[in-house]
């Protein structure tokens, strides 16, 4: 990356750890994600990979996993329209992490000290604000992991955590990758439950309410459901389950 931490050869930030800490399947990524998330006080996150890369005028960003919910299509297609041209074309000449102030009037990214260490994006062009930390992995692929919210005040220590996890992240997922010739896992009573109930029409807080469990629980298990079924969001998981047999 573009910066250096400090460690041991053992530690957060080397390859010995990240091994060890290797997802097992798609639906290990999920809470890892929404881990960090809470980490950068963000209120959502998206994975992008780049598809085409080294074809001339075909490079594009193409989202793998997120949790915007309903609106994930929109905001996918807004981040993607107003940073997509810069996000490609920073990941061929820098590892910094990359930030923005959204559009709403409190929406802000604030990276402190850490400034100088990162690359700020023209302000308003969405209306979250956020940060997107590159991974570059040669041949093997190169994406990017994102987080969104209001008011981000980022600190130099956590920024440098969330992008060594970013990038164990983007290793699971093309590790992961590899195996898709594996049959998908089974979904487990509670994500079926939440899916089910999800497909009746039902929101997050009252498939909470049902279940009696919390919001954050209820959006854990349809997110890896969601990992599960290998759909980009939570409508084609629904639909899948419905094909797969899973609900009606």
């Amino acid at each position: 990356m573009g910066y250096s931490r400090s460690g041991t050869a053992d530690g957060p930030g080397s390859i010995q750890y990240l091994r060890l800490q290797r997802a097992s399947s798609r639906s290990d990524i999920f809470p890892k994600l929404i881990a960090m998330q809470k980490n950068l006080k963000a209120r959502n996150f998206a994975v992008f990979r780049i598809a085409g890369a080294g074809l001339p005028n075909k490079r594009k960003l193409v989202c793998e996993l997120e949790n915007w919910g309903a609106g994930a299509l929109e905001s996918s297609n807004q981040l993607i329209s107003a940073y997509g041209e810069a996000l490609l074309d920073h990941i061929e000449t820098s590892l910094l992490p990359l930030i923005w102030n959204g559009s709403e009037n409190t929406s802000f990214a604030d990276a402190g000290e850490f400034s100088p260490l990162t690359h700020r994006l023209d302000a308003g062009a969405v209306p979250f604000s956020g940060i997107a930390f590159p991974v570059r992995l040669g041949a093997l692929g190169n994406g990017y992991v994102a987080f969104f919210g209001t008011s981000m005040e980022l600190v130099s220590d956590v920024i440098i955590d969330q992008h060594v996890r970013s990038c164990q992240v983007v290793m699971d997922l093309l590790a992961l990758d590899e195996r898709r010739s594996v049959p998908a896992e089974s979904l487990s009573e509670r994500e079926i439950a939440c899916l089910q109930l999800a497909g009746d029409g039902r929101i997050s807080e009252e498939i909470a309410e049902k279940l009696g469990l919390s919001v954050h629980t209820v959006n854990a298990y349809l997110g890896s459901a969601t990992v599960k079924l290998d759909s980009v969001n939570r409508i084609q998981a629904i639909a899948k389950a419905i094909r797969l047999g899973y609900i009606h």
